[in-house]
């Protein structure tokens, strides 16, 4: 039987504020479709390029093992992947050029190939598959044993006599199931585990347990999984927790599902399973906020060990939010905030400036919300147009000349908005700072009234503090004079 690579286009290293982070996770939509051609009875390897330094670390494997394929098949758990940020596109381009240098047959899976194929064919590559990947990856795989013709394989595009030939979209797969495990045995994960621990003092993994978002926020791409929600069954999902805690020593779980818990009566069954088979982890989610608050969700997710949620408020406006098509009302993020910390879950948010047509009431009133409610972390960015949405359609004659960012802290406005690209980033850094600087306060505040029960870390968070005080004023000076240039 033939060699198949595996690798993938993301570099912690080439983006810097995931790298400073210090929370890397292993490639799962790599791992994954590396198992399941692997039960199909091939020879399969990996080269992970999350802790690499460059693309050219994956000669010497190449020299090694000569493999006949190498699988570019990028993590579409990862939603970085989604924003195909030029260094990771360029580091795409470059194991292509490796990979054919070394007599490789090139396929690639990835949000960016799946909406640019002819840039990635032009490259070098020999087949793109479109979308979930796991099922046309084998057809093409036995497709070269078996000497069929590519045409007849659906969800790939690939080049012949120079016209470039789309097969069409294969549908996804509904029994999740049916996949086996993540072969998690091909991660090195002895480096994983040491800088989770070193930096951290825990040892946190990612799984997921649904592929697919059936809802229509018009900002957000589905390229690789689409808008049906697919769900493993809880018995599977446990069983797959069990054993990472048994075999790695994981005691953290990033479930990185674009929704988690969506389906009616799962979570409460999934809790159910955790409790049955003695198990004591956390876990971190993302969410939102009309789905947690149908039944008793929270309840039964704070019972399986729910830690934090992220959850996509996105904005303050329900002018913004309705523009968006995001379906929640406000009044929604304020009641899940309440309980969820009823329950002892803590909340993180979400939230967007730059969306078209946001006016400066709209920016204050999401700057009310976050300082009402006061979640326990937050993540901000600036409106990103993804390919086949329908916000890309509305800016897309602004994108002609930059169309993606470079990493994930670029925060560029690529579109002409109310106001300039520049005070979309100092808005990111002052509510950042005035953020912490809140949170700073707090602590400081329940170290004076419960010193004994809030010391931990307390000088660290008092100098912190002091630095953010000026640091608020002086990013509120700068997002003011950028406010007055024109767009």
């Amino acid at each position: 039987m033939k060699k198949v690579l595996f690798t993938h286009s993301y570099f912690y290293r080439f983006d810097k504020k995931q790298w400073d982070n210090k929370q890397y996770y292993p490639p799962l939509g790599t791992i994954t479709a590396a198992a399941y051609i692997r039960e199909q009875g091939y020879d399969v390897s990996l080269f992970d390029t999350n802790l690499a330094y460059a693309p050219k670390d994956i000669i010497p494997q190449l020299e090694k093992e000569q493999p006949d394929f190498l699988v570019i098949y990028d993590d579409g758990f990862n939603y970085l992947t989604k924003m195909c940020l030029t260094l990771m596109r360029e580091a795409a381009f470059e194991l292509i050029r490796i990979g054919k240098k070394y007599n490789c047959t090139i396929i690639v899976s990835s949000s960016d190939s799946t909406d640019h194929a002819d840039d990635y064919l032009a490259k070098g590559a020999d087949v793109i598959l479109l979308g979930e990947g796991e099922k046309s990856l084998l057809d093409v795989l036995n497709s070269d044993e078996q000497k069929k013709d590519l045409s007849t394989i659906r969800g790939i595009v690939f080049s012949r006599d120079g016209e470039m030939i789309h097969t069409g979209r294969r549908e996804v797969i509904e029994n999740l199931d049916a996949l086996p495990m993540a072969a998690w045995d091909l991660v090195e994960m002895e480096r994983y585990r040491d800088i989770w621990l070193r930096n951290h003092g825990y040892f946190s993994l990612n799984l997921a347990t649904t592929r697919g978002c059936p809802y229509s926020c018009n900002w957000c791409a589905k390229p690789i999984y689409g808008r049906k929600y697919n769900v493993r069954s809880p018995q599977n999902v446990v069983a797959e927790i069990s054993f990472l805690m048994k075999t790695y020593g994981a005691s953290y779980f990033w479930i990185c599902d674009d929704i988690f818990g969506l389906k009616s009566g799962w979570v409460q069954q999934f809790r159910d399973e955790v409790k049955k088979n003695n198990l004591d982890f956390q876990y971190m989610m993302q969410s939102r906020v009309d789905v947690m608050l149908k039944d008793d969700s929270i309840k039964a997710m704070a019972e399986s060990g729910l830690d934090i949620v992220w959850v996509g408020a996105e904005s303050g406006s329900q002018k913004v939010l309705d523009a968006m098509d995001k379906g929640i009302k406000i009044e929604q993020i304020y009641e899940a905030r309440k309980k969820l910390k009823e329950h002892g879950v803590r909340v993180a948010f979400f939230l967007q400036f730059g969306y078209p047509g946001e006016t400066k009431q709209d920016i204050l009133l999401t700057e009310k919300m976050l300082f009402d409610l006061m979640p326990d972390d937050m993540g901000i960015s600036v409106s990103y147009p993804l390919p086949g949405t329908k916000f890309h359609e509305m800016v897309k004659e602004d994108l002609k000349q930059k169309a993606n960012w470079t990493d994930s802290d670029e925060l560029a406005l690529m579109f002409k908005n109310t106001y300039p690209a520049e005070f979309y980033k100092r808005l990111h850094r002052y509510l950042h700072k005035k953020f912490r600087k809140r949170q700073g306060l707090q602590r400081i505040r329940n170290f004076i009234h419960h010193p004994v029960r809030h010391s931990h870390g307390i000088v660290r968070t008092i100098v912190a503090t002091v630095y953010y005080i000026p640091m608020t004023m002086y990013y509120k000076y700068l997002m003011s004079k950028a406010e007055t240039h024109k767009p």
